[in-house]
């Protein structure tokens, strides 16, 4: 199955030479590169994001595979939804699934369901791809959204990936993408953002599933975050930086009803 674009042309520019542009305004010019196993970036679109995106991939090896870890914004599909084949198409090019990384994910975990019809709109994931795409021309993509999921069922997906992780031959770059708090104002953007970034800095998944909960912030893709956070501590993690933080202020000027975004990388 080819997976056509869902939000080109909103969330980014839908013809290749303007998508080039737009993201090469993103993208750090000879930025020191490090091998890392996990990323957290946002996903909103590019003119709000971008920066923060562009932040995070200037500064990371971008190997053979990466894992997408997503929510699922539409409702729609499987609660752990896993798209093991095909490509995704952007404009100016595609990018492969790897079935077999995909195979082994299923494999190991049951919980996962091949599910295309959970990613057929969900624009989380498909956002990254020009960052991924404009880095690499080579490296293949595993698409998993989240709907929901315990605390434990994150601990157990993490860790199954980290398992596979660890049989591949090749190395794997997780990206889990979420943006931070949704409408409310900067400070409080800021303060409460705060809070889950902390505990993502200090690999504590269950700390960050805990305080998202219990603080109502309203990061979207706090369950790819944590599922990232056991999965890179299976592996070995021993840091996390912020490398930009900003809120959608800095471009709209609105201060009173802001989108949060943060850029870390995992080590």
């Amino acid at each position: 199955m080819k997976r056509k674009p869902a939000v080109a042309g909103q969330f980014y520019h839908a013809t290749p030479a303007r998508l080039d542009h737009q993201v090469r305004q993103y993208v750090i010019e000879g930025a020191p590169k490090e091998e890392a196993l996990a990323v957290l970036s946002p996903h909103a679109g590019l003119v709000y994001s971008g920066t923060v995106a562009g932040a995070v991939y200037s500064r990371v090896v971008i190997p053979e595979t990466v894992l997408l870890l997503g929510p699922n914004h539409t409702g729609l599909g499987a609660p752990l939804a896993l798209m093991d084949s095909g490509e995704w198409e952007i404009p100016g090019g595609t990018v492969e699934v790897d079935e077999g990384f995909s195979g082994r994910l299923l494999a190991t975990l049951p919980p996962l369901q091949k599910d295309s019809q959970a990613h057929l709109f969900e624009h989380s994931l498909e956002v990254q791809l020009p960052f991924i795409s404009l880095l690499s021309k080579t490296a293949k993509i595993v698409p998993l959204t989240l709907m929901s999921a315990r605390l434990e069922d994150c601990a157990v997906l993490g860790e199954g990936i980290a398992r596979s992780i660890l049989e591949s031959s090749y190395p794997i770059l997780i990206v889990a993408t979420s943006d931070m708090s949704h409408y409310v104002s900067d400070a409080v953007a800021r303060k409460k953002d705060s809070l889950a970034i902390e505990r993502i800095l200090d690999l504590d998944a269950e700390g960050l599933y805990r305080t998202v909960e219990r603080e109502r912030i309203s990061m979207c893709g706090y369950l790819p975050a944590t599922v990232m956070l056991f999965a890179s501590k299976a592996l070995g993690a021993r840091e996390a930086r912020v490398i930009q933080y900003a809120t959608s202020a800095e471009v709209s000027g609105d201060y009173d009803h802001v989108v949060g975004y943060a850029g870390i990388i995992i080590k």
